[in-house]
């Protein structure tokens, strides 16, 4: 439900390097909250936002430097709820002037949306009230956990999603499968389609129609029944580790979308209560900096204990 608010006075707002970059309507969108997006365009049509004082168009790019004249607007208000309440923070594994690197818990989403009121980027936003700008650069799945970037300038922001476009970024995840994997080294390059079930929620299935994906896996250790695996990602799909291995008959454990659900269930029994999938490494040159930057996240206590528990019941297989 929401509800009127009082229109406010013009604003005069100076943009930062936070902000440099970004197309005047996506930021109009952003700062007024609650205003409707047909009416942020008509002001834009309009003349009455106006950039140095002349009139642009939506797709204009601010720059540094710039002030932007805002008119009055009839913000709408919620009636009920509120803010992402602020919890307890984020570990954070690398900060700096341009950008977070937190170690995001499994369970969490990156964001709100989906039946999910408010995620990582939320949370973020409540506990530092003061940051211009603080937004996702990439995501990972609710039920994975490990390292995910924040961009706190927009600079940053576009550097990276050119470099993650270019397979710049390197993202290695640690994952469990079903089976023993054959191979110390192994290509998957199978497109990648994203669809809706009848129910609405989001899938991806191996198709001809799909995008172009690549990953690639490396044998960690092996048990009878299971095998640990690093997995390289070249390109950035939509749950591209556990559709390509599931494809090639080794689902994730504990992946309850297209995981074995009957071996699911077998393992929470044993211990394993969540999708052992875990974003483990990133490498990339600073965008902004030139500088080399090298993060690692330890696997978490669950899926190590499960590790520890496969040891001490079946025999581990390497050759």
């Amino acid at each position: 439900m929401m509800a009127q608010g009082k229109a406010i006075a013009v604003r005069r707002e100076r943009i930062d390097d936070s902000v440099a970059g970004q197309r005047i309507d996506n930021y109009l969108l952003r700062i007024c909250k609650g205003v409707p997006k047909s009416h942020v365009y008509r002001i834009l049509r309009s003349g009455e936002v106006r950039v140095n004082g002349g009139r642009v168009g939506p797709t204009y790019r601010l720059a540094e430097g710039d002030e932007v004249r805002i008119p009055p607007v009839r913000v709408a208000e919620p009636v009920a709820g509120g803010p992402a309440p602020a919890g307890k923070p984020l570990p954070v594994v690398y900060e700096d002037e341009a950008l977070i690197v937190v170690d995001k818990p499994s369970g969490k989403a990156v964001h709100g949306g989906s039946g999910v009121s408010y995620g990582v980027i939320e949370q973020l936003r409540s506990q530092r009230p003061e940051a211009r700008m603080l937004e996702l650069a990439h995501r990972i799945d609710r039920e994975t956990s490990g390292l995910l970037i924040i961009a706190k300038r927009r600079s940053a922001l576009t550097a990276l999603h050119d470099m993650m476009r270019e397979g710049r970024v390197q993202k290695r995840y640690l994952t469990l499968v079903a089976g023993r994997w054959p191979n110390p080294l192994q290509h998957i390059k199978e497109p990648l389609f994203k669809y809706l079930t009848p129910d609405g929620e989001r899938r991806v299935r191996v198709s001809s129609e799909g995008k172009a994906s690549h990953s690639i896996v490396h044998l960690v250790r092996r048990w009878s029944r299971f095998s640990l695996l690093e997995v390289e990602l070249m390109t950035g799909r939509t749950h591209q580790i556990r559709v390509h291995l599931a494809h090639v008959g080794f689902p994730l454990c504990g992946d309850d979308k297209y995981g074995d659900f009957a071996l699911n269930k077998a393992l929470e029994a044993e211990g394993l209560k969540r999708m052992f999938l875990h974003a483990a490494q990133l490498g990339f040159v600073h965008p902004l900096t030139g500088d080399p930057i090298a993060l690692q996240s330890e696997l978490p206590d669950e899926l190590r204990a499960f590790l520890d528990h496969l040891d001490r019941t079946e025999p581990q297989k390497n050759g």
